[in-house]
């Protein structure tokens, strides 16, 4: 299974979770395999501090009112 994040460049990884997509400048990819394992909690974090980007990056594009 491959798991891209379009701004996976600006996330921090501390535990290299991301495998895939790393020679670009924007995305990042974590390419998962049969009967591998991945850190749960380190994931987690991941996909919180990319929610996190992609909700400050909506509120700096939708009109103020």
């Amino acid at each position: 299974m491959k798991l891209t994040f379009p701004k996976g460049a600006s996330l921090a990884d501390p535990q290299h979770l991301f495998n895939a997509s790393l020679e670009g400048k924007v995305r990042r990819a974590i390419d998962i395999r049969e009967g591998e394992e991945i850190d749960a909690q380190a994931f987690k974090d991941l996909v919180r501090e990319a929610a996190a980007l992609n909700e400050a990056a909506a509120r700096k594009r939708s009109p103020k009112g």
